[in-house]
């Protein structure tokens, strides 16, 4: 008779699992997975999500990689958390333990993400691994970046207008141009942690790109379409893409993708509108000014795209 062992090896290609907990928007959803496939990858481990997490979360759409992407990760089930979280797996517990000054309770296989920039300690885990932390680097997952990018291929085609949108970038020097405002206003914690990027950013990133390339067309994205079309004035051709909401608003990300060139907000959906590009040549412009509580973010933004 097979033992249980040799039928988990079977089954998944190791003993050893690395699950991801996810939480928050589309572009949070995207560091992490993208953070612990990487670390499967590389270890030849198994990886699944814990999207528990979801089930009382109110902000933005909810659990999306599934709905979006042809991501090859499984889901993680409440018996695989226990398994590798002990009594640590209550969300109370995990929560608790979160705290650095209880780190020694954690466990090996909990690992808490120490700080928002690089953690050159990740990549040094092997076992199972549960992780938990937002991953908003690009040097976790330097070493997969094409297995990345075929993960992140979108499910379906883009259909419509948004088909017409997406020939239209494909074929003149499209720029998009992302403004975030929404939650980063109406939720108190996020108010108080992200910056509110003001018109003076957009227009530099304009400018910068517009003295680069020749006959420039920019498509604005925004949660706030309105503000974005009375501050934000281009000499430009110019279309504000506003159709895509709620459980469509990953059509805005799809589309960003689409586009040549690129000025983000300080938001995770349009970075990886801009990283989704595969253009070589492009020119990626991000607000140097990313956190409102002065959180080092120097890891956040590839090397050769360009703050201002």
């Amino acid at each position: 008779m097979e033992s249980p062992i040799s039928k988990l090896e079977n089954n998944l290609g190791s003993i050893f699992l690395i699950i991801s907990r996810l939480i928050g928007g589309l572009g949070n959803q995207m560091f992490q997975y993208a953070t612990g496939f990487a670390l499967a990858r590389q270890n030849e481990q198994s990886h699944y999500l814990d999207i528990s997490d979801f089930d009382d979360y109110r902000l933005h759409q909810g659990y999306e990689l599934e709905q979006v992407f042809s991501i090859t990760s499984k889901l993680a089930d409440a018996s695989q958390v226990r398994a590798l979280l002990g009594w640590r797996a209550g969300k109370l517990a995990r929560k608790v333990l979160g705290k650095r000054i209880l780190k020694g309770l954690r466990g090996s296989a909990y690992v808490v993400e120490p700080h928002f920039n690089y953690w050159a300690g990740l990549p040094k885990f092997f076992g199972d691994l549960y992780m938990s932390g937002y991953w908003q680097s690009e040097r976790y997952f330097l070493e997969e970046v094409e297995s990345i990018r075929t993960e992140f291929t979108f499910k379906k085609p883009l259909m419509g207008y948004n088909a017409q949108l997406a020939h239209t970038m494909s074929n003149t020097t499209s720029v998009s141009l992302h403004v975030r405002r929404g939650d980063y206003l109406s939720n108190p914690r996020n108010h108080g942690l992200m910056h509110v990027a003001e018109p003076a950013y957009y227009h530099l990133g304009i400018s910068h790109i517009a003295n680069r390339v020749i006959a420039p067309e920019f498509y604005v994205f925004s949660d706030d379409i309105a503000w974005a079309q009375e501050n934000i004035r281009l000499e430009y051709p110019c279309t504000y893409v506003s159709h895509n909401s709620q459980a469509d608003s990953f059509l805005d990300l799809q589309l960003m993708s689409r586009c040549q060139h690129h000025i983000i907000a300080n938001s995770t959906f349009s970075w990886w509108g801009a990283w989704l590009n595969p253009n070589v040549n492009k020119i990626v412009v991000a607000p140097k000014l990313w956190f409102r509580n002065g959180t080092p973010d120097q890891d956040l933004i590839p090397g050769h795209w360009t703050r201002l």
